[in-house]
This record gives structure tokens, sequence and C-alpha cells, in this order.
């Protein structure tokens, strides 16, 4: 039998429905998977009153480590070690003026990082969700994995669920606008869940991506007096919505208030989120082709347990802790992180922001 390669996981908490639960969990084995990989090692920044990892740990025998440092650098001695599985995600972390959630992601990487050059040791490494909060992480961090040639994925479940209806591929192919609904009040995580389903579409234009010039961000009524004056397109709502949600009631007349994203590329290309609480259950989205033709369709995650569209993404997780192949362009994730970075400062600066940063090319 083959030895499984060894894992070690840095979360912020492990408690029930936590990102740390469906996916580390998934990797020793539960909700019915059966992984490729071992996890060999824990660090938990938190423990919650509700905290499940102790007792995980106990059930699986698995080490918990009191510092990042330990849990990477004390498997790797004994026993050797193939891969990080980075989770900053849930938790009790502070939020700033700009409602951002100050999850400690820069610090997870750094300490991995650091602890990876005490031994010379170069493995795969995962980061769930987007880089960092702040643009200045962001970029730091993206630096720091290119500069030392590490194998890196990042992101979240959505853009690799199922899509219903069903499409052609082909036709993103000969698109230039895009439009994606999102829901929640928790503006910064669902809207990057949308932004990073938005670039996951949009790489895929004639040519692949070629960089953003700016975002803007707009909140209230202000996303509606930019529908009237034809600043994003209406249609591209409705023909999403259609496929998305049984009511037809407009969400004009929601008393929730909606906020807009913006995304200019740099070749003409227009992106567009809408996020309003309870405008959809799932992430749809509408894009139109260079022939006028319409296509729109629902991304299939689940909101309840046992969360199976996390399958697919721990299916991925696991192919490239093995292979050491990263299926996606970590540019895309450098992308969307940085869109929602500026989408917030947008959204709290009221104005539109350039994204200098963007100015990058890659293929899907």
């Amino acid at each position: 039998m083959p030895v499984r390669r060894r894992i070690a996981a840095i979360v912020t908490e492990y408690r029930t429905n936590s990102h740390s639960e469906v996916i580390v969990g998934r990797l020793l084995g539960e909700f019915g998977y059966r992984p490729q990989v071992e996890i060999v090692s824990l660090y938990t920044d938190q423990v919650p009153s509700n905290d499940g990892s102790r007792e995980m740990a106990v059930r699986y025998g698995l080490p918990l480590f009191p510092t990042i440092a330990e849990a990477i650098q004390l498997p790797a001695q004994d026993g050797g070690l193939h891969g990080v599985v980075i989770i900053g995600e849930h938790g009790n972390y502070p939020k700033d003026d700009l409602r951002r959630t100050q999850y400690p992601r820069r610090r997870f990487l750094e300490e991995t990082l650091q602890a990876m050059d005490g031994i010379g040791l170069r493995v795969p490494v995962f980061s769930d969700k987007f880089l960092s909060w702040r643009i200045e992480d962001t970029l730091w961090m993206y630096g720091e994995i290119v500069w030392r040639g590490i194998p890196f994925m990042g992101g979240s479940a959505i853009p690799h669920t199922t899509h219903a209806p069903a499409f052609d591929g082909g036709k993103l192919q000969r698109a230039k606008e895009w439009l994606v609904l999102s829901f929640s009040r928790e503006i910064e995580a669902y809207g990057y869940h949308a932004l990073e389903v938005l670039q996951s579409l949009a790489e895929r234009r004639p040519g692949g991506e070629t960089g953003v010039k700016a975002i803007t961000a707009l909140e209230g009524e202000a996303v509606w007096r930019a529908m009237d004056g034809g600043e994003w397109p209406e249609e591209l709502l409705l023909r999403a919505l259609e496929v998305c949600r049984r009511t037809a009631e407009h969400p004009r007349l929601s008393r929730e208030p909606p906020v807009l994203f913006i995304v200019e590329y740099l070749d003409g290309a227009r992106g567009y989120v809408l996020q309003q609480h309870d405008l959809t259950p799932r992430w749809g989205f509408a894009f139109r082709d260079d022939q006028g033709e319409v296509v729109s369709s629902v991304c299939m995650s689940e909101d309840e347990r046992p969360f199976s569209h996390f399958d697919i993404l721990v299916r991925l997780i696991e192919q490239f802790m093995v292979t050491g192949r990263e299926p996606f362009p970590k540019e895309r994730v450098l992308v969307s992180s940085a869109l929602i970075n500026r989408a917030m400062e947008s959204l709290s600066s009221r104005v539109r922001i350039e994204t200098p940063e963007l100015n990058i090319v890659y293929r899907p």
C-alpha cells in the first residue's frame, strides 16, 4: 500500500460547520469522505467554547501543537511533511472601520514560510479563500509565494461547483460582460465568493486575463440610480434572477440595501457583482457573448450539512498536495483577493479606485 502524503493543518478554529471542520474534517475521513492524504499535525489559533479540535485530536490520534513552527517542523523531521493546509476563516477576530474582518492569514502564511525556510522545506501550500483583508498584505503574500517558487492554491469551493443549468463553456471565450449575484449582509466574506466566480468566468475570455483597470463599489439607492443611468445592465440581473430564485419581485423593491461592484478590465470588458441579503439562495451569474446571446446559471452549493460542494474542493486540494501541480492559476487568487480588498476601500471612500497592481496577464 503506498504511503499517503503527510499534511500539516493550520487553522483559526475547529468547530462544527467551520471551514476547518468541513475541509480538514474531510481530510481526516469525516463526512463520508475517503482521503488520499494524512493529516499529521494541527495548530488552532483559537479554542472557543464550542471547540471540536481537542475531541477530534483524541479520536484520530492527531498531535496538536502550540505554534505553527512546531506543527510544521516537528512532523517534517519525524516522518516527513508533504504539504500545508491553511484555513484562516471563522473565529473571533476584530473588524475595522471598513467592515473588514482581520483574519490572520498573512501571519499564518508568514510563519509557515519561516518554518519551512528554517528546515529547507519546499512543499505545496493551500490557503482558504482570499489572501488577506488588506491590499498590502495580499500583495506581500503573493510576492513571497512567487519568489520562493512554492506551489500554491487558494480560494474557495464556489468556482468549482456544478453549474445548473449546464452550458457550453466555449461561450465564455466570446464573452465580454458578466454579472454575478450574491447574498448575505456580510459584504466582504460573501462578496469575495462572487468576485472569485466573476474572475473564474472572465479569465476565459478571448486572450485570457489581461489585467484590471479599476473597481467601483456602490451601496443603497446609488446602485439603482447607476442601473437607471445605464452604468450596469439590468438585463443581466433579470436573466440571472430567472435561474436563481422563484419570486419575480425586482430586488429594487426590497428593503435590504444592495451593494454593487463594477470591475473595469484593461481590455474594455466589464464585470459586476450585485449583493443583497436574501437576493438568492446561491451564487448565480449571467453573461453576454459577442453575438448578444445571454447565458445564465447557478453555482450549486449547499447551505446545510454535509456541504457536499466541499467534496470537490477537497479533492482538488488532495490532488494538488500529491502532484504539486496548481489546479488553476494562482493569479486568479491574487486578482480576486485584490478586488475584494479594493472593493471594501471603494465602499468606504465612495470613489472609484484604480488597480495598477492588477496589470497582469495570465491564461486559465
